[in-house]
């Protein structure tokens, strides 16, 4: 399966599922898991708090709310949870503010621009690591060093997940394949903005 990229096509792979939706219309950590989401193309989650063409989350709107909105969807692999169980703590999908939790993809080693296809019609390119803040600490002691880590030169690994735009609308449910579309080379990792 190709999927039109720009000026070329690229290769599509289908790794994985959509475990779980969620959203809060207010501003709260944790987000209630639903039967369904509705992805708005250049907005993001439908009735989300983070939902906007501009930055919503509080801190970068309090610096500057013209700033483009990185953060329309946030998404955190199931694995994470895994993970975290072998550490001794119990979360739940929607638990860390994601709209979306995966299974099978390796979200964290996807360069910027890459593209998820979900479901029926939603696209969702990916632009930023969540950045991991004290809001975890306060959900759960301990939480925010849980999700990072060092890689051998000593450098920040964030585990939190990761951030995209909604470039095609679509509803999006538990069940839903997930294919990945990376983008042309030279890739570029994705950062913490």
């Amino acid at each position: 399966m190709t999927h039109s990229h720009g000026s070329s096509l690229q290769e599509v792979r289908s790794d994985g599922r959509v475990l779980s939706v969620s959203m809060s219309p207010t501003h709260t950590f944790s987000k209630t898991a639903e039967k369904s989401i509705s992805l708005l193309k250049g907005f993001g989650v439908e009735g989300d708090a983070h939902m906007g063409r501009n930055v919503q989350h509080l801190s970068r709107v309090a610096k500057d709310p013209s700033q483009p909105n990185l953060r329309q969807v946030h998404l955190v692999h199931a694995e994470l949870f895994e993970e975290l169980s072998g550490m001794g703590y119990s979360i739940s999908p929607g638990d860390m503010g994601e709209n979306i939790t995966t299974s099978g993809i390796r979200l964290l080693s996807l360069p910027a621009g890459t593209r998820l296809f979900i479901g029926a019609s939603a696209v969702v390119e990916l632009t930023v690591l969540r950045n991991p803040c004290y809001k975890l600490d306060d959900f759960r002691s301990g939480l925010m060093v849980a999700v990072t880590g060092r890689d051998r030169e000593g450098k920040l690994i964030r585990k939190a997940g990761v951030m995209g735009v909604v470039v095609e609308s679509g509803i999006v449910q538990p069940g839903d394949t997930i294919a990945v579309e990376v983008p042309p080379e030279p890739h570029h990792p994705l950062e913490s903005v």
